[in-house]
């Protein structure tokens, strides 16, 4: 397994599962859905740890020429991962998987998601991150796979503790949220681990 020849982002897949389907970017038909991840509190909660605020200014055409020129670019990308979250059941795009900060030397990645509120608290996020998970370790060879989550966001930690993301350590108090402070945990999963559970891993691992 260490004789991997290397990853290829080049590569742009269509990984398909039960729930979801992951495929690059088509802005004809994903642009409404970007916006509204851009746009939407929750994520902007969890990500930027805004509390109780607009996440972003009112979306003007500054905004939309920004939005297009990074989405319409991800298909070019050499050093990363960026894929549309289509939910089978309405072929809609409610989100974006990214494997991100490849380090090649070292064989690992960081993970993201962003969902809408279309694609939250139904198995969508889970099935789209093993399967991302599973494209890193079995198609581009990673060794390791590494996020942060907020404290705040337990169902975000719950779905990678799902899949077989293991907690790391905590960064204290990293955050100012409102009155108070949030913690944030370094969690990750190895090519070992995923060899032995696939994603799967049982109440005990």
């Amino acid at each position: 397994m260490d004789d991997h020849p290397g990853a290829d982002f080049s590569v742009k897949p269509e990984l398909t599962g039960e729930l979801v389907v992951l495929r690059p970017f088509d802005l004809t038909r994903d642009a409404p859905a970007i916006r509204d991840w851009l746009t939407d509190r929750e994520v902007a909660r969890f990500t930027a740890g805004t509390p109780q605020t607009t996440p972003a200014p009112p979306w003007d055409e500054e905004a939309e020429i920004r939005m297009r020129d990074w989405y319409g670019s991800r298909g070019h990308q050499s050093d990363r991962l960026d894929l549309a979250v289509i939910d089978r059941a309405s072929g809609l795009c409610v989100g974006e998987v990214v494997l991100n900060e490849w380090s090649p030397a070292n064989r690992s990645c960081n993970f993201r998601i962003a969902l809408t509120a279309a694609g939250r608290d139904r198995g969508l996020g889970s099935e789209a991150v093993r399967l991302t998970v599973g494209y890193g370790f079995e198609r581009l060879g990673l060794n390791r796979i590494s996020l942060t989550v907020f404290d705040h966001n337990p169902r975000g930690r719950r779905a990678y503790e799902k899949v077989g993301f293991v907690l790391e350590g905590t960064r204290r108090e990293v955050l100012r949220y409102g009155d108070g402070w949030v913690d944030d945990h370094d969690m990750a999963i190895l090519a070992s681990e995923w060899r032995r559970h696939r994603g799967c891993p049982g109440p005990d691992a």
